[in-house]
């Protein structure tokens, strides 16, 4: 969330930020509500301090003159009643309002109208080179075993799938190996509730915006697409000591997504799924845009470092205005080479906010005698099962079996490749 008087004072640049982002907002309609808030507040002060000054006088009055107060204060009390609830409404109508204001992304992103104007600033990897038909993830791993998306779909509906037996080793393997590799940059671990209620989704800022795309439960309560939902709301409403920061946090968690707008893209196989795992990478820092900078581009290079180890061919983006959400400033995508598509899908995304979610939150530390509002900033680690598509088509061998990357043998017991054992 923006500071109202930063808004106001800087009006044409919140209206071409909503621009670049493809937001709509009414900033003239919200400034007009404030000025209202602002006066109904005043009135409203006035009135409870008039309220204050006439029970004094009550009390120390005579009786005589106790019952003409009295009578005043009925009347004052019913105007104060009437103005304070005008004033909850257009509170909530500021409030709405606000909550549809998008940051303002850095200079450096770039315009567009789709992701096809996102920018390549780097590529990572030698293209495989078959010398014999390749074939889909979805074939690979039915024919291996280690996937069933027909029974997935009666089990579970539409995009469903399970992961068995050398599949399943396989996933867990990328989790613990990206367990060791992550811890290893100094984060600590946490376990994070994909069940949130609905203030967090407003305070990350993927409400409004992304309601669609949000599972909810009976009781108003959502599943969260990201543990960055919940460890951002962990801190919610507190100050922090300065020496505490930067926090740095390695969330796991099941993470759920309609796919909402995406019903008829992808709709076979595990590159969009309504239910998968995640390891993400939070950071809260000092209020400083260098130190932002200086974060975003150490957790992008975290996770290209990851990939790297995977030796899974990879190109990194900058995303277009468009794609970004409410609160980002700045948003990388790393994207892994599918073979078969002959394209670079997205895998992890890296973003940092200022203090746009911590101001929604409340999250603020001590700097002297001041209270500032931290910095965020949150990257993919690495999601599961999606890294599963880039990893089984890169390295499937001619036999139809998989070799597994060097890194996750230890973590695959031993096993160097996955093969047909019927």
């Amino acid at each position: 969330m923006l500071d109202i008087k930063f808004i106001r004072e800087n009006q044409k640049l919140v209206q071409e930020a909503a621009k670049k982002k493809h937001v709509e907002c009414d900033i003239e309609k919200l400034l007009e509500v404030d000025d209202k808030r602002k006066k109904l507040l005043g009135q409203v002060e006035e009135k409870r301090a008039e309220q204050n000054v006439a029970n004094n006088a009550i009390v120390k009055a005579i009786s005589e003159e106790r019952e003409t107060l009295l009578k005043k204060m009925k009347i004052l009390k019913g105007e104060l009643e009437r103005e304070e609830e005008e004033l909850k409404k257009v509170m909530k109508e500021w409030q709405t309002l606000m909550l549809a204001v998008p940051n303002i992304p850095d200079m450096s992103v770039p315009d567009g109208e789709s992701d096809t104007d996102n920018k390549e600033i780097k590529k990572w990897g030698d293209i495989p080179k078959f010398d014999f038909e390749p074939k889909s993830h979805i074939e690979i791993m039915t024919n291996l075993g280690m996937a069933d998306f027909e029974r997935g779909t009666k089990v579970a509906g539409f995009r469903g799938y399970f992961l068995k037996s050398s599949g399943a080793l396989l996933s867990f393997a990328v989790w613990r190996y990206a367990l060791d590799f992550f811890l290893s940059r100094g984060f600590s671990l946490m376990l994070a509730p994909s069940l949130v209620r609905k203030e967090t989704l407003l305070g990350t800022g993927y409400l409004p915006q992304g309601e669609n795309d949000l599972y909810k439960t009976q009781d108003g309560n959502y599943l969260a697409g990201t543990a960055e939902v919940s460890v951002m709301a962990y801190h919610s409403g507190e100050i922090l000591p300065k020496e505490t920061l930067p926090k740095k946090i390695l969330a796991f968690s099941p993470c759920f997504r309609r796919e909402a707008g995406s019903h008829s893209r992808d709709i076979k196989g595990l590159i969009r799924v309504h239910e998968f795992f995640k390891f993400e990478q939070i950071v809260l820092c000092e209020s400083n845009h260098e130190e932002s900078v200086k974060y975003h581009e150490e957790l992008n290079r975290n996770t290209e470092e990851f990939i790297e180890s995977l030796k899974i061919p990879y190109h990194t983006v900058i995303n277009y205005g468009g794609d970004h959400g409410l609160g980002q400033v700045n948003k990388y995508d790393i994207e892994l080479l599918v073979p078969l598509e002959k394209t670079y899908r997205e895998i992890s995304s890296a973003s940092y906010f200022h203090d746009f979610q911590a101001r929604r939150l409340n999250i603020r530390y001590k700097d002297g005698e001041a209270s500032k509002y931290v910095h965020s900033l949150n990257s993919t680690a690495i999601p599961t099962p999606r890294i599963l598509v880039s990893l089984v088509e890169n390295f499937q061998q001619a036999d139809g079996s998989v070799k597994i990357p060097e890194v996750l043998v230890p973590y695959m017991n031993g096993l160097a490749y996955i093969k047909n054992e019927k």
